[in-house]
């Protein structure tokens, strides 16, 4: 199962289900996929065929909605 977040400017923001425990969202878009670690900070773990300015666009995106997307993953994985 992979619950999306957002979509937003041609990116989905999702994570899949028990993939593994630490906090993070993957990002999709038609050019590529990315992974970001959403504790202790938002960081970069890995991604292919983004752009530097794809990457950009989706770090801002997934900072402004840190907060939002921690607590859709608490609730997620608490129930």
């Amino acid at each position: 199962m992979t619950p999306t977040l957002f979509r937003q400017a041609g990116f989905r923001y999702f994570f899949f289900s028990r993939e593994e425990t630490r906090m993070h969202v993957h990002v999709s878009h038609p050019d590529g996929t990315a992974k970001f670690w959403l504790e202790p900070e938002v960081a970069l773990a890995w991604h292919t065929g983004l752009s530097a300015q794809q990457l950009h666009t989706a770090a801002r995106f997934v900072a402004a909605h840190q907060q939002e997307m921690q607590n859709v993953w608490r609730t997620y994985f608490t129930r």
